[in-house]
Order: C-alpha cells, then sequence, then structure tokens
C-alpha cells in the first residue's frame, strides 16, 4: 500500500496566529497517527512561521510513527535536525516571502554541498529524501548526492486545468520511470486532495504521499481523523 505521510504544519499555523497554544500540535499529530498515517510531516523553516523547534522536539518523543522534518539545507536547521534525528529529512528551496514551497529543489546546480548535506544525515541515521520537479536531470542529481527518497512536486498538476492537468499527470508518470531506473524510491507530494489524489497514486512505484492542507482544511468540516481516513481510502483502492 502506498503511505501517507500527514503534515500538520496548518495545525501550528492556526495556533501562531493568537501565539498560543491551541490548538495543540501534538494532540494533532497523534490522532492522525490513531486514524493510521505512517508518517508524520512537519516544515521547520527559518523564519519560525508555524512549526517551532519545541514541536519537533515534542513530536520525535511521542510518535510511534515516523516523524519526517521538510527543511532547507541551510547550517542552522542541518544543526537541529543532527540533534534531534527524525527518521527521515526532506530537502526542499524555502524564501522568506513564499507563502508555501513553490516548486522543486534544484539539486542539479548544487550536487557537492548536497552530497555533503546527505552524509551528515546519513551519520546520523537520517535518511534523506529531495522534494524536486518531475524534471530526469534532477533525478539523477539526487542519485548522485546519495539520497534515498525523491518527492516529486505535484503542485503545478494539482492547480492545472483540464489537458494541462493531463499533460502534467503525463510528466509526473514519465519522470516516475525514470525513478524506476535508478535506486531513489519515489514519494509525492504538495497541493494533492481527496479530488485530484487517485490519477497520482495510480502511478507505478509510488511508495508515499505527503499531504498536509487539504487534510487540515477538511478537518475543519468532518474532523481530523476522518479527513486522514479518507484518504487511506483512496490510497487502498488505488494499491489493490
Amino acid at each position: 500500500m502506498i503511505e501517507l505521510g500527514v503534515n500538520i504544519d496548518h495545525v501550528a499555523t492556526l495556533r501562531e496566529a493568537r501565539k498560543g497554544r491551541v490548538p495543540d500540535v501534538i494532540a494533532a499529530a497523534k490522532i492522525c497517527e490513531m486514524a493510521g498515517a505512517h508518517q508524520i510531516t512537519v516544515h521547520l523553516r527559518q523564519d519560525r512561521r508555524h512549526i517551532q523547534d519545541h514541536d519537533v522536539e515534542a513530536l520525535k518523543q511521542v510518535l510511534l510513527v515516523r516523524l519526517n522534518l521538510e527543511m532547507g539545507a541551510t547550517d542552522e536547521i542541518i544543526a537541529v535536525a543532527h540533534r534531534i534525528r527524525p527518521h527521515s529529512v526532506c530537502l526542499v528551496p524555502e524564501h522568506r516571502q513564499e507563502i508555501t514551497t513553490e516548486g522543486g529543489l534544484d539539486v542539479a546546480a548544487q550536487i557537492p554541498r548536497l552530497r555533503e548535506v546527505v552524509k551528515g544525515m546519513h551519520d546520523r541515521g537520517i535518511h534523506v529524501s529531495m522534494f524536486i520537479d518531475p524534471e530526469e536531470k534532477q533525478v539523477d542529481a539526487s542519485a548522485e548526492t546519495g539520497a534515498d527518497y525523491v518527492e516529486l512536486h505535484t503542485g503545478a498538476y494539482a492547480n492545472a486545468e483540464g489537458g494541462k492537468r493531463d499533460s502534467e499527470l503525463e510528466r509526473l508518470e514519465t519522470c516516475a520511470e525514470h525513478v524506476r531506473l535508478t535506486s531513489l524510491k519515489l514519494h509525492a507530494g504538495h497541493g494533492l486532495t481527496v479530488r485530484n489524489l487517485e490519477p497520482v497514486a495510480m502511478i507505478p512505484g509510488l511508495c508515499e504521499v505527503n499531504i498536509g492542507h487539504d487534510i487540515v482544511a477538511r478537518a475543519l468540516f468532518i474532523g481530523l481523523e476522518n479527513a486522514v481516513a479518507e484518504i487511506l481510502d483512496i490510497l487502498h483502492e488505488c494499491s489493490l
């Protein structure tokens, strides 16, 4: 079965709107865990706009499922990852003015630097994923760094309409075929919802999806446990 990572950043976004303690990020993570999520994903940004260091530390202590830390490859956040030692990190591009991650990491332009980052993580038992646009050169570059996984950025697919969406899906499928020629495992994420997930989940070789905003948004109306469960139902059906 394709596994589900639930990104709970936007639970923290709501909390930080009042700089208080509610909603409780740790409680949200445990609900997702009990609902069947295989992983909890959080993005510790340099500007700390939502997830805070203490959230990552607490999640590492209480989770029974995997903790996946999205992060920019900066010395400050690398040091946090080395100290806390999540199960995995996903290296993403990060720009201070962006609303959310806007594209994939240009791995091909920084192979030597990222090779060092990967080695540092591996030395501490941390798996590494590269969040990339669905381009073969980025897949090959990710393999060169020694990364364990690539997570294909599905934002262009999610935002497209009509025939353009079909083209973006084909782009993802073609890139996935190339991933299967490497030692990398295939993940996908960004902008995936209950309405657009199924075609992506049908891509051969896909091992994991990470979904956050749609689950948290739907949780306002149907509850967090139900929002996780309906995504898991889609993944299960696509795995049959």
